[in-house]
């Protein structure tokens, strides 16, 4: 591994299923080097895959396979620029329809509990525009959603 920043994110027993999945789903994503433990651990046994190096979006990840006793939380997310309603739907969709649950302004979870904000770039660009009556009403919309809808937030911009 080549950065000297990785993501090490914790799971139990499902890091290489996940990173399949981060790297089937996301562009610039791929399954690395994947390590299996060279004995037994409190959580798993020798031979057993330990840790998966992977990819999101080009951001060095390693996946950990620790067990059930650190649990994702919203306190950690992955979040992606979508530049319209299409990317927004796909990655949404496929977070979701592979065993995730939505939230709300935009975030989901995946099924392993890792939270993803799938952020148009429409959205962020009318949050702030300098006209602050056009951003609040992009704002009070957006707490209203669940995905993202493109055309909600424009509509809500133009006022």
């Amino acid at each position: 591994m080549v950065s000297k920043n990785t993501i090490c994110l914790w799971y139990d027993g499902a890091a290489l299923d996940a990173a399949h999945f981060y790297a089937e789903t996301f562009p610039d994503s791929a399954v690395g080097a994947v390590h299996r433990a060279p004995s037994d651990y409190p959580m798993g046994k020798e031979g057993d895959v330990l840790t998966v190096e992977f990819a999101v979006m080009g951001i060095p990840c390693i996946g950990l396979n620790g067990g059930p006793i650190f649990p994702h939380s919203e306190a950690f997310s992955f979040q992606v620029a979508t530049d319209d309603q299409a990317e927004t739907d796909r990655l949404w969709d496929a977070v979701i329809g592979n065993g995730g649950q939505a939230s709300a302004c935009g975030w989901c979870k995946d099924r392993w509990g890792v939270s993803w904000q799938i952020t148009p770039r429409a959205l962020v660009a009318a949050i702030a525009d300098p006209d602050r009556a056009a951003a609040k009403r992009v704002f009070e919309a957006m707490m209203q959603m669940t995905k993202i809808d493109v055309a909600a937030i424009e509509a809500a911009r133009r006022g």
